[in-house]
């Protein structure tokens, strides 16, 4: 299968819960993380084009597991072959130096 996608996504090694910073519930785990997208597996489809404050742990090359925040807007979503859940495409919309720094060292190194 070719990749389609600007930028290549990379899977995590771990179970990562993305979190609502505003109400600090959860939106689902990343399935996988690019620098300028994501994709959720969630059990409840968001609102088209809907736009939300995440934060998410990412492993640091220090051993730490710094929480980067993003803001991300729906781009997509749809039933993922598992009942019961829901696979979402998000653009990254905003994201701080600093987060966007120690993303894309986590992209290159893991």
């Amino acid at each position: 299968m070719n990749e389609h996608r600007r930028t290549p996504r990379k899977r995590p090694k771990y179970a990562v819960t993305v979190t609502d910073a505003i109400t600090g519930q959860p939106l689902g785990h990343l399935g996988n993380l690019s620098s300028n997208g994501m994709l959720l597996i969630s059990q409840h489809a968001p609102r088209a084009e809907a736009i939300y404050q995440v934060s998410l742990p990412l492993p640091a090359h220090d051993g730490g597991m710094p929480i980067i925040e993003v803001g991300i807007q729906e781009q997509w979503h749809e039933p993922a072959a598992t009942p019961g859940q829901i696979w979402s495409g998000y653009r990254i919309i905003a994201i701080g130096n600093n987060d966007a720094m120690h993303l894309e060292r986590w992209l290159q190194n893991g």
